[in-house]
């Protein structure tokens, strides 16, 4: 069934339904950079911070090791020394663990950017589900995990002995060395075998990105009727007709506005509409109107004229005509041809007398 189901799922998942799987915290996130990171993260902070932390928790650790025989033996004294320890060794432990936590954040924000889903991690009694909770550690999926895991383990073994294998001659002889030298090699040992889990964890975070990615996507498609379906309610829901209208406007406005400068001519109300046509002779077999509108976007249209010195005719009754039964990028109709003509003509012969 589950196979049917993948089967029908041929088209690719719409703007709508990536946004609510991201609502729901369903969004791609590869466990393997997460370790990597931590691994890096880990062994920087080993690197940097190890000799402090463990002064802090040997100095914490003294009075039991060092001095038992000076332990408080009463039960408050015993009780403020334990908790002081505690304290103190939290303390010591406080900021390893912090870069730790920071750095699983970080693997998720790079990976996804920030996603804040209530419904993720909201209180569910189906999360208490202990049949569905077997269903799901026996699922497929949960085997694939388990060969990829077992997989990693293989490459990072299988690295780890290629390293190993020619220099083994050197390691049995490490035993006979002066110390100075074998510490030398030991720490040249633990550098190459960490680069070289690290190299292997990169591979293999890099394949694991881009399955995760592949099996989210694959999730995320819809059969040609959860489109359909889609499209359907996204039509009927007012607000989204709304807001479709309104971009429809904005666009048809800016468009009118840029058309402005090349009208041959601008017919007035002279206040209430405005109505700029084009027409050239060779090109077109009747003016078109470019642009139109009424009070504001009229007085928009007027001021571009203006501007660009395109010429403006006070006609009311053709200005209005033009208005109410021609749209914008439309040719003027028969029964107009007359006082436009007109219209363009006087044009004309102003132009003319103005040169």
């Amino acid at each position: 069934m589950s196979e049917e189901d993948d089967s029908s799922k041929t088209e690719e998942p719409t703007g709508k339904r990536l946004e609510k799987a991201r609502e729901e915290g369903n969004v791609p996130i590869s466990q393997e950079i997460k370790s990597l990171l931590m691994l890096i993260g880990g062994l920087t902070a080993i690197g940097m911070f190890a000799p402090k932390v463990a002064g802090d928790i040997r100095r914490t650790l003294t009075p039991f090791l060092a001095r038992p025989h000076e332990l408080p033996t009463d039960f408050n004294g015993l009780r403020d020394l334990i908790s002081g320890t505690l304290l103190d060794v939290g303390l010591a432990l406080l900021f390893p663990i912090s870069v730790l936590i920071g750095l699983a954040v970080l693997s998720v924000y790079l990976q996804v950017g920030f996603v804040y889903s209530p419904k993720r991690i909201a209180p569910s009694l189906s999360k208490l589900n202990i049949i569905k909770g077997l269903q799901q550690f026996f699922s497929p999926k949960r085997l694939v995990e388990v060969l990829k895991s077992l997989a990693k383990l293989a490459l990072i073994g299988g690295a780890l002995w290629l390293v190993v294998w020619p220099r083994l001659d050197w390691l049995l002889q490490l035993p006979g060395m002066e110390t100075e030298a074998m510490l030398m090699k030991t720490r040249v040992l633990i550098l190459i075998l960490v680069a070289t889990i690290v190299g292997v964890m990169l591979a293999v975070s890099a394949a694991d990105m881009f399955w995760v990615r592949y099996q989210n996507h694959k999730k995320l498609k819809m059969t040609k009727q959860e489109v359909k379906d889609e499209h359907k309610q996204a039509e009927g829901d007012p607000q989204v007709k709304s807001r479709i209208r309104a971009i429809r406007m904005e666009r048809l406005r800016k468009r009118m506005m840029a058309a402005v400068p090349s009208a041959d001519v601008v017919i007035t109300n002279p206040t209430h509409f405005a109505v700029a046509l084009r027409y050239k002779v060779d090109e077109m077999a009747a003016p078109k109107v470019v642009a139109k509108g009424a009070d504001l976007i009229a007085k928009k249209i007027r001021e571009i004229a203006e501007e660009h010195e395109v010429p403006m005719v006070e006609n009311p009754p053709l200005a209005r005509a033009l208005y109410a039964s021609v749209e914008v990028d439309q040719f003027i109709p028969p029964e107009h041809y007359k006082p436009v003509a007109e219209v363009i003509s006087y044009v004309m012969r102003l132009k003319k007398k103005s040169r």
